[in-house]
């Protein structure tokens, strides 16, 4: 998990943030009928909700056309942002992880996280265009791409 720990070396804002535990993150699982991804997992309840707001300040002094991520969202909101997403016209099946600055979306497709597996493909929601489109075939290596910034 060496990418997850040099991303949050790199982007993560200096507050403190609480792992979360492993019971809580089961709990959700439950209630949204899925198997989040270990990737993502080792990521929270390591260093818990991740905020890069020098993420997007690089992508623009880059001129990147990478989708920034600002915050990694709380527990509660991953459930209850997924389903009012849904209720405004995202399609159904996504468990929303993280925003960026616009009100967009980072995700993982139900059906990719119907078993348990240590990575999942990230899907970006257009809160504008009401579109999910795959934006990396790992949550790891979608957050290589920042670390290549």
């Amino acid at each position: 998990m060496n990418s997850i720990d040099l991303f949050v070396k790199n982007w993560g804002s200096k507050s403190s943030m609480l792992p979360i535990n492993s019971h809580d993150i089961a709990e959700l699982e439950s209630k949204l009928n899925v198997f989040l991804p270990d990737s993502y997992k080792y990521l929270i309840s390591t260093y818990g909700l991740v905020h890069t707001p020098n993420v997007l300040t690089k992508i623009c002094d880059l001129d990147s056309d990478i989708s920034e991520v600002q915050d990694f969202l709380s527990l509660e909101d991953v459930f209850s942002l997924s389903k009012l997403y849904e209720m405004s016209g995202m399609p159904k099946g996504h468990a929303l992880f993280a925003s960026d600055c616009k009100g967009n979306m980072f995700c993982f497709k139900h059906t990719d996280c119907a078993s348990k597996k240590v990575d999942a493909p990230v899907w970006f929601f257009d809160h504008d265009l009401c579109t999910v489109k795959k934006v990396s075939n790992s949550f790891i290596e979608w957050l290589e791409e920042f670390n290549e910034l």
